[in-house]
Parts: C-alpha cells; structure tokens; sequence
C-alpha cells in the first residue's frame, strides 16, 4: 500500500501513505493552540512530521511504533523538508510488511546465512566449531541473528545489519591471517568476530523501530554475549577452559578503550586485531552510507562530530569547496586541546 516514500518527497507536494511513527510528542503552539510533533519513517528514510490541525482527537487514533496511513503535503523545514499531516489512521497488523518501513541491508537474508554456516563448516578447531554450531542451530538466535540491525544508529543501521557486519569482519579476518602468515590463531580470531556482538540481538529492538530494550539498557550487547556465550560452553564436553577465557577476552575487550563500554583492553593478539577490524568496519559502513546519501547533492557531507571533520562524497571541483567550513575542520584536526603534561589530548571518537 506504499505510494509515496520519504526519499521521494518534494516541496509542495502531496503525501499518501503508510510510514512508521518513530516519535510522538504533544506540544502548544504559541498561540496557545495544541499540536503533534512527530517523526515518520519507511525503508528509504526519515522525516519530521507536525499535525497542526485537530491534534488531540488525530492523536487519540495512534501510538509512538505505530503503523499508520498519513495524507498530508511536504513543506520546506530547516533545510530540508517537514510533513504537515492533515489525516491520520492506524494499520492493523497483517496489512504492511514491516520491511516496507525499516532499512534492510542489499544482501539476502537466506544468502548471507548461508556464508555464515559456510564459515562455521569450514573451521578446523572442533570446540569453536561445536559452540558455533550449538548457538547457530537454534532456531530463535537464528532468526535473531539474521535479522537484528549492528546498531541503532551509526554503523549497519538495518535490518540483517549484524550478519552484514560479521561476515565483513570474517573477510577481513582471514586477509589478516593470510598477510601475517604466523602468530595469529585463525579459528579463535574469526570465532570471535562472528560473537563479538551477539549480544545486540538482545541489546537492540527491531520489531518496529529501532531502540534499546530494557535488557540492553540495564545491561548492554557486551555483558549479554558474554553470558550467552558462557551458557552455550557449559553444555559443551571437555570444552577448554583457557580456550573460553580467550574467546571471551575479545569479547569484553572488543571496544577497544574502557571509556566506550569494554571491560577490559584488549591484551592477545587476536583481541587486537578483532577490535581494529570492527572499528575499521563500523567507520567505513558509516562514511560509504554518508557519501552515498542522496538527500545532498554536496561535494561535502555536513559536519560530522562523531569523525570531527567534512567527509569529501564527490568529484573534485575546487570552486565548490565550502573554503571556511573546511579551515574551521582543519582547525580541529591541527590544534587539539594540550593535556597539563604538553602532550596532545584528543577525543577518540567511536561508534559503538
């Protein structure tokens, strides 16, 4: 029943359609008048939303994650664009497809799933392999796993994310391995990049919109996969105990830095690569969806805190380049703020 989608909208136009409600809030104008300041989703983008009209009783007919049919027209909204909603209806379930709403990465479910258990069949180490096995044939951490997004926001923000995500890893794993030659447990390294963020299948909730459920705020991905994990070895006969320390080290330490939410700095050389390889992918996923972003016909993406700089998307016209915007990014990079010591102090930034 889609007819008009987010990536589509122009000024002035009129909006048909069933979107996601991913905000919902009630406000006053200032006249005193009530209005809802929402915001709409589907599986090209998002937007602002504002009922101005008949507020209370459109407001009485939905919920925040609610699927709803929306007639209304796209007006122009600090630099981009705002949908003023004149109607509003909720859906039933069984009338949408909740992929018409939610991103989903380009690759198949069913394909990517099938490389995973690729991966799995073709480890050497028969306990890594037996615990993969173990969490990968149950039908819940399954579905779960080909399905959950790699993070709210940020990096693989879709559905199938995480698998994207962990078989990019794996690649990069056995590039590793093969560049290096020795020193690198290869089975222990790629076990750990397909667990490293198990926890997110929890962590995270993706039924509708994406958010964190009470689990992963009071807990986080890190701690659940931890345990998960711990679960599944218990069942596992004569499974090594120095084995699990090992695999279970990358896991707490796979942030790399204490201050993004690891336990512990990773200390084996596995653990070391398996968190430049995540940040690595997490960044590059972040920067390409970036570039690739339609909504911008710029040469340069806006300002970006979480890199600290412009992120350059096209071809290279010098009389395009924003020249003041682009002194004040290289200002940041060449004068971080000194530490008492005099050595440099700057803001590791992460995506996690």
């Amino acid at each position: 029943m889609k007819k008009t989608f987010i990536k589509d909208l122009k000024e002035k136009e009129q909006v048909s359609g069933a979107f996601l409600v991913t905000k919902k809030e009630s406000g006053v104008s200032k006249s005193g008048k009530p209005y809802l300041n929402m915001r709409i989703m589907d599986a090209t983008g998002e937007c602002e939303a504002r009922v101005w009209e008949a507020a209370e009783e459109i407001g009485k007919v939905f919920q925040k994650n609610d699927i709803v049919a929306i007639k209304g027209f796209a007006v122009a909204y600090q630099g981009g664009l705002q949908v003023n909603i004149t109607s509003v209806s909720a859906l039933p379930e069984g009338a949408y497809s909740i992929r018409d709403f939610l991103p989903a990465s380009s690759r198949g479910p069913a394909e990517m799933i099938a490389e995973l258990d690729s991966i799995i069949e073709g480890m050497a180490n028969g306990h890594l392999k037996a615990l993969l096995l173990s969490i990968f044939n149950d039908k819940e951490l399954r579905d779960r796993f080909m399905t959950a997004p790699a993070a709210k926001a940020m990096h693989h923000p879709y559905l199938g994310g995480l698998l994207e995500h962990v078989l990019s890893i794996c690649g990069l794993a056995d590039k590793v391995v093969g560049h290096y030659k020795e020193g690198i447990n290869r089975d222990l390294l790629v076990t750990g990049a397909i667990l490293h963020d198990i926890g997110k299948i929890y962590e995270l909730s993706y039924k509708r919109s994406f958010d964190y459920t009470d689990e992963g705020r009071l807990l986080g991905h890190i701690t659940i996969g931890v345990e998960l994990i711990d679960e599944r070895i218990r069942l596992i006969k004569d499974f090594p105990r120095e084995l699990a320390i090992l695999l279970k080290h990358m896991l707490l330490s796979h942030h790399g830095h204490l201050e993004f939410g690891s336990p512990k700095r990773p200390k084996t050389i596995e653990a070391i690569v398996l968190y430049y390889l995540d940040d690595m992918d997490a960044k590059i996923n972040a920067v390409k969806t970036l570039i690739d972003d339609e909504r911008d016909s710029s040469n340069w993406t806006p300002y970006q805190r979480i890199f600290e700089r412009y992120i350059f998307k096209g071809e290279f016209r010098p009389e395009d380049a924003p020249a003041a915007a682009i002194e004040t990014d290289d200002r940041k990079d060449e004068k971080p703020e000194e530490k008492g010591d005099g050595s440099r102090k700057k803001d590791i930034p992460s995506l996690f």
